[in-house]
């Protein structure tokens, strides 16, 4: 037999399906039989109703004998096709008493399924099967785990549910390419990782997997860049005049590879480093084997006659690896880590809020104490922090003990606001951990990592007040962190390094010292001064000392709340996206913002729509009493917009009423309907202004905690 593709000007149709287009991952690969003048695609062979395997794979078509394809051919071309009315339908449908016949692509037109497994049955859009829950609570869209393009909650014919992680979606043709390229062995859930019930679900859903080994592990030298070692000096102040590439064996321009993972290296006499046989570990590396526990410190080495600053003490760059490997290299990440570099801040925190389960945990909460009720509720014994949050509000005034049903969005937003101007941190604007014994001993650390974990995850605000001293010491580890001046709250101690740092002479120097002796020995910064360019050393030390070391009780302690629902974890693996909400606050609200965010659900007054855009463009060019992050928590209870956006979507409704109503368990805003815009501005801005007033004053009877 002679096997070959249709190439040049040619063309041939198949013999079943009688269409001519070569796509693989739709109708299989197109193959021409020369000898016998016969083209078919694999998926219209392997699904026709009349025809089995009785050959070996290297017999006729893919181990279907010449003589059995032509008897199916005839027999196909005397029925008719349901869908596009030509005859060659070779398909029929496997239901019981159905008489329907299609050719391959007009079933998948007309979202038939085909089973790639068994006795390759095929289903039409009456009869196929279908993907059952028991009851759908999404009110919002999810990303497919693939694309992450959004998509509704709902299983259809495109839309597959993954049957190990309830709340993993997929579109059918992102599920149709990866099955196509990772094969058998490599095909699996995304979320979970699971590959018996996963595949077993997507064959029923007529997904095809094929028998093959991943894509990727059949390039030729594929791994080739792997064998070769890593020539580059990483450090952040290269001294080699010829560059960072140049590498002589046995001289001071020598490249040494980490020791750890030998995908970044240094000259060694760029980080002072006497021979060969001397340990280097690259900054990633140090940050890690700190989480581990096994790390000690290595001493740092000034370079000869340089004056260090005290932003410059360390020398590697703390950019990640992965552009400093080959492009084959970054390809194959790509690959094995799916779509983890184009995730945007939104999608992992909806991922992390996958963990949420339907059981529900109400928690009393008293708006004019809410730390403290946050605190009884997130340490009540029964309290699982992957249960869905109910909030209910409570006045310990009522002595009725009425309930009042809460927004949990505006309950996490006022815990976060609690806890950016909690002792627990010190600071304006940047903050990052102060240390309060008695908070220690309270353990408030824990208990305020944890309160920030559970918000991010069940939809909360951002923390945006972080410092990126405080950022990175999460992420890479405080050995790896350098803080800088404007870490130090504590004005004396700024002075006491400022004054160090300016020294002009020895004499001043020594003079600081001893003006500073006792503190210096306290906090165990003694050290010898033999040289004017020790006060770089001597400054970092105490500004080492008092924002890093000093905290690092509380430091811990805040980390391992911050573990909770596997938070902590996710940042550490993307840092970069949840930079920006940890250490930014989120950008201002503007009209167009607030114009997108409501949406219009019910059939609303025209002229009420008009004056509500109206008055949004004259709040925001400051023309009302009111801002933009007031009618935001007027609605919703949040000032700004969470990472994961609201649940449910904002929405208006206009009414017949005087003054507006927001309602924030539903995020809903009611406009009034009135006559004339003017009185409608002035509804309006009298409603949220005197509404939020009067909110703050009952809040306002409990400060601090």
């Amino acid at each position: 037999m002679n096997e070959s593709k249709p190439g040049g000007s040619q063309n041939p149709t198949c013999v079943f399906c009688r269409k001519n287009d070569d796509c693989p991952i739709k109708y299989g690969e197109k193959k021409t039989n020369e000898k016998w003048n016969l083209t078919v695609h694999y998926y219209c062979l392997l699904m026709s109703s009349g025809i089995w395997q009785r050959g070996k794979e290297e017999e006729g078509v893919y181990g279907f004998l010449i003589e059995d394809i032509r008897k199916e051919v005839t027999r196909a071309s005397k029925l008719k096709c349901c869908i596009c009315k030509k005859t060659g339908a070779s398909i029929g449908c496997v239901a019981p008493r159905c008489k329907r016949s299609y050719h391959f692509p007009c079933g998948l037109q007309r979202e038939c399924i085909f089973q790639f497994t068994g006795n390759f049955a095929s289903f039409c859009w009456n009869h196929r099967p279908v993907q059952i829950i028991t009851s759908n609570n999404y009110r919002d869209s999810l990303p497919c785990t693939i694309c992450l393009e959004f998509i509704e909650p709902i299983p259809t014919y495109s839309i597959l549910r993954s049957p190990c992680c309830k709340n993993a979606w997929f579109h059918r043709d992102c599920l149709q390419v990866q099955a196509i390229n990772a094969g058998v062995f490599f095909f699996r859930c995304t979320i979970c990782n699971n590959s018996d019930i996963f595949q077993e679900e997507m064959l029923r859903m007529g997904i095809h997997i094929p028998e093959k080994d991943a894509s990727w592990e059949l390039e030729e030298n594929a791994y080739q860049e792997l064998l070769q070692h890593y020539e580059h000096c990483d450090v952040r102040r290269c001294r080699c005049k010829e560059g960072r590439d140049y590498n002589v064996p046995d001289s001071k321009w020598e490249i040494k590879r980490c020791q750890c993972c030998g995908s970044r290296g240094t000259h060694l006499a760029c980080s002072s480093l006497q021979s060969w046989e001397q340990n280097w570990e690259c900054l990633e590396c140090r940050g890690i084997l700190y989480n581990s526990g096994d790390f000690q410190k290595a001493k740092k080495h000034t370079l000869p006659n340089t004056n260090v600053g005290i932003t410059d003490c360390l020398l590697e760059e703390s950019s990640p690896k992965l552009p400093r490997q080959s492009p084959g290299a970054q390809r194959k990440d790509l690959l094995r880590q799916g779509s983890k570099f184009r995730r945007d801040i939104s999608t992992l925190i909806i991922e992390l809020g996958f963990q949420i389960k339907k059981k529900t945990k109400r928690l009393f909460i008293n708006k004019a104490n809410i730390w403290n009720s946050a605190l009884d509720g997130f340490r009540n014994q029964n309290f699982n922090p992957s249960y869905t949050i109910e909030i209910a509000y409570v006045n310990e005034n009522d002595h009725f003990g009425k309930e009042q049903p809460g927004s949990k969005q505006e309950f996490l937003s006022l815990l976060m606001q609690q806890l950016e101007n909690s002792p627990l941190f010190e600071g304006s604007l940047s903050k990052n951990l102060s240390l309060n014994s008695q908070a220690l001993k309270e353990n408030l650390y824990y208990e305020a990592g944890k309160m920030l974990a559970i918000s991010l995850v069940h939809g909360g605000p951002s923390p945006g007040f972080f410092s990126k001293t405080l950022f990175n010491c999460l992420v890479y580890g405080p050995e790896s962190t350098q803080p800088i001046l404007d870490d130090v709250s504590d004005f004396d101690v700024a002075q006491i390094i400022i004054r160090i740092n300016t020294a002009a002479t020895m004499t001043d120097l020594n003079s600081l010292i001893n003006e500073y002796y006792n503190y210096l020995e306290l906090i165990g910064c003694l050290r010898l001064i033999t040289s004017l360019s020790d006060k770089y050393m001597l400054a970092k030390d105490i500004l080492v000392y008092h924002v890093i070391k000093r905290v690092q009780a509380p430091f811990e302690s805040f980390k391992q709340g911050l573990k909770t629902l596997g938070v902590l974890e996710k940042i550490q693996t993307y840092p970069e996206a949840f930079c920006n909400i940890f250490c930014h606050k989120p950008e201002n609200l503007s009209t167009k913002i607030l114009s997108d965010l409501f949406t219009v659900h019910t059939l609303s007054d025209v002229q009420a729509l008009g004056f509500w855009n109206s008055y949004l463009q004259a709040v925001e060019d400051g023309k009302s009493t009111v801002t933009m992050e007031d009618i935001l928590i007027f609605a919703t209870g949040c000032s700004s917009i969470p990472p994961a956006g609201f649940k449910p979507t904002p929405s208006i409704e206009c009414l017949h009423m005087d003054f507006p109503v927001g309602n924030k368990c539903n995020n809903c805003l009611a406009l009034p309907i009135t006559s004339t815009y003017k009185e409608f501005q002035e509804n309006m801005d009298f409603a949220i202004k005197n509404t939020l007033r009067l909110e703050k004053e009952e809040n306002s009877h409990f400060i601090g905690h």
